[in-house]
């Protein structure tokens, strides 16, 4: 089957050389938007494109506010920060996540709690969520969220839209208003991908895009926050702008803050990017379909996007019957130079995350066993 699955990739992607996981594609105004950005000069976070960027962003995804920063990460750390996380405090999210998820939490000071994925969403599991707040944790007097055992205060949680695929948001917005939790949308790889109709990360109230390199679309290194509400939208963008206040020529900064503006010459790149994102979605929507006709009849299950979605499809993924299978298959495309990946490395099984709190992870630890992402670039 694997010589199948080598040969089908190769043929889908009409070549014999090397085949990335996620590579971008530039066939718009790139090169002109940043020539033009060059000419002005203004290559850093003071320049028209990097506005436009935010504008057009919260029109195409109907956030509230976006802010343009320097990576996805920052814009999850201006979040967490927003939502009033800091030292000692608890944040819920998955194990099966990129490590910047938990180095954001971690960064200000909190600690993670890693709650189960479902196998629906492959995101933060509303179930396991109610069953281990409702074992483990009570409202105390001033309404907030405390581990019975440690007595740490629960600020947030973070589900991850893993793969494009967006999370159980209805369920998980339920048991945040029950247990007073904030929600913030992890939406790094998930830009244009809908729930019910409703772009992710306009559901929770902060949300993180990124723009890397790998993305959907990409400004080379940039990310975005989106903000339910004005007010934080506006104050997350001054202290991404180090805090400092508006004057003509002196340096007062209120309060602390963070370097954490996108440059010009990456928001002309997005810019033009975003014009193409159409053509892009539908391409991609056009490869996912022909992965999973292609496993259709076969002992792999392609990950399709759930019923109560409308997917991006940026890495499209197959689950292998055991590891055993899984194992080989990466062996031999890797080796007949098709680039495929498992998923990332449970976060409880890094030295920095092995004591946080954690659940069972049972469909965690089966996902790390058996999926594998396949190459998703755009044909």
């Amino acid at each position: 089957m694997n010589d199948k699955i080598i040969s089908f990739i190769q043929g889908l992607y009409q070549t014999n050389q090397p085949i990335p996981l996620h590579a971008p594609i530039f066939n718009g105004n790139e090169q002109k938007y940043v020539a033009e950005t060059i000419e002005s000069t203004f290559v850093s976070s003071v320049g028209r494109y990097v506005s436009q960027f935010e504008d057009k962003i919260s029109q195409y995804t109907q956030a509230n506010c976006a802010v343009a920063t320097n990576s996805g990460s920052a814009a999850l750390h201006t979040a967490l920060y927003l939502a009033g996380v800091t030292t000692n405090d608890l944040v819920i999210t998955q194990a099966l996540t990129f490590v910047a998820t938990c180095n954001c939490i971690a960064q200000l000071g909190a600690q993670p709690l890693f709650i189960d994925v479902s196998k629906t969403s492959l995101s933060l599991c509303p179930e396991a969520l109610e069953t281990y707040l409702t074992d483990n944790a009570f409202i105390d007097g001033k309404g907030q969220c405390i581990h019975s055992k440690t007595k740490q205060k629960i600020k947030a949680i973070v589900p991850m839209h893993s793969f494009g695929h967006p999370a159980l948001l209805d369920e998980l917005t339920q048991v945040c208003t029950q247990w007073n939790l904030t929600l913030i949308e992890d939406a790094a790889e998930s830009l244009g991908s809908f729930y019910k109709g409703k772009h992710t990360g306009t559901l929770g109230d902060f949300a993180a895009l990124s723009f890397n390199g790998n993305k959907v679309i990409t400004t080379g290194g940039g990310g975005m926050l989106l903000t339910k509400s004005s007010e934080t939208g506006h104050r997350g963008k001054h202290i991404t702008t180090t805090a400092k206040t508006p004057h003509p020529y002196e340096f007062f900064h209120d309060e602390l803050g963070f370097n954490y503006r996108m440059p010009n010459l990456n928001a002309a790149l997005g810019c033009a990017q975003l014009e193409q994102l159409p053509t892009i979605l539908a391409s991609k929507r056009r490869i996912a379909e022909q992965y999973q006709n292609f496993f259709s009849d076969s002992d792999f299950q392609f990950v399709a996007e759930p019923d109560y979605a409308h997917s991006n499809y940026w890495l499209n993924a197959i689950i292998c019957p055991n590891k055993k299978v899984r194992d080989s298959l990466l062996q031999q495309t890797n080796g007949a130079n098709i680039m495929t990946r498992p998923v990332w490395q449970l976060m409880h099984k890094l030295p920095m995350y092995k004591s946080a709190l954690r659940d069972n992870l049972k469909n965690s630890l089966w996902l790390e066993q058996c999926l594998v992402n396949l190459p998703s670039s755009v044909k």
